[in-house]
């Protein structure tokens, strides 16, 4: 008899867990059909011309759970960041400054704000979204270090990245999502692959094809990796 009730107790917690975990996953896809689907797309649809490029607000994350990082995608969700000080498409942004060109930033969108639990249940539904996994090779990243004075030089002399992307805020590039924070964003391995051919990842993207060996991939993944543990404001 004690058995059977354990049994049956058993087959309750795992049946209550299920409705759960639905209600869950339904609630996250209400908040994402609400709040996120005007900008961003849960399917593959990169943008194939330049005019598709010029009118996408915001990135499509059919493949967010090979790109992003969980515990990151749970923080930034409550209190979204700039990462893009230009939008998506810096052309889109810009008017006549005093000296040069200059952000509009009252053109720029503002990313919806969740709630702990919304964030968490949106986080855990995007982490499903693997469309292209075949694109990246878990555990392609081999954990290491660089000296961040050399990782700089390779960043931003010998690659000329700091041309788009800032490394530090108000520092470099803002045609470009800044890198001070993408080893806390984005997956190692997934890094490795977009910036060996950015192309496959987006056929228009501007982000150009450096050709980098994998030893320089590797380096600057290090390099981000350290960036990431600066106390930028």
């Amino acid at each position: 008899m004690t058995i059977q009730i354990h049994n049956f107790t058993a087959i309750l917690l795992v049946f209550f867990s299920v409705v759960i975990a639905v209600e869950a996953n339904s609630s996250a896809v209400e908040i994402v059909n609400k709040q996120c689907t005007s900008c961003h797309s849960l399917s593959s649809q990169a943008p194939q011309t330049i005019q598709g490029l010029r009118n996408r607000k915001g990135q499509e994350l059919a493949s967010a759970g090979v790109k992003y990082k969980q515990a990151w995608l749970v923080k930034w969700l409550q209190k979204p960041g700039t990462i893009r000080p230009s939008g998506m498409l810096y052309s889109n942004h810009i008017k006549p400054g005093k000296k040069l060109d200059e952000i509009d930033k009252a053109s720029l969108v503002k990313h919806p704000i969740l709630s702990k639990e919304e964030a968490e249940q949106v986080a855990e539904l995007l982490m499903t979204k693997t469309e292209k996994l075949s694109l990246v090779t878990k555990g392609e990243y081999k954990e290491g270090s660089i000296s961040m004075t050399m990782g700089e030089m390779i960043f931003d002399k010998f690659k000329g990245c700091l041309a788009c992307h800032q490394i530090e805020p108000g520092y470099g590039g803002l045609s470009g999502p800044e890198m001070y924070t993408a080893a806390n964003r984005f997956q190692e391995d997934y890094l490795i692959s977009f910036m060996r051919n950015p192309q496959v990842w987006e056929p228009k993207s501007i982000m150009p094809n450096k050709h980098l060996k994998d030893r320089d991939l590797q380096k600057m993944v290090h390099y981000l990796r350290g960036l990431s543990k600066e106390n930028f404001k």
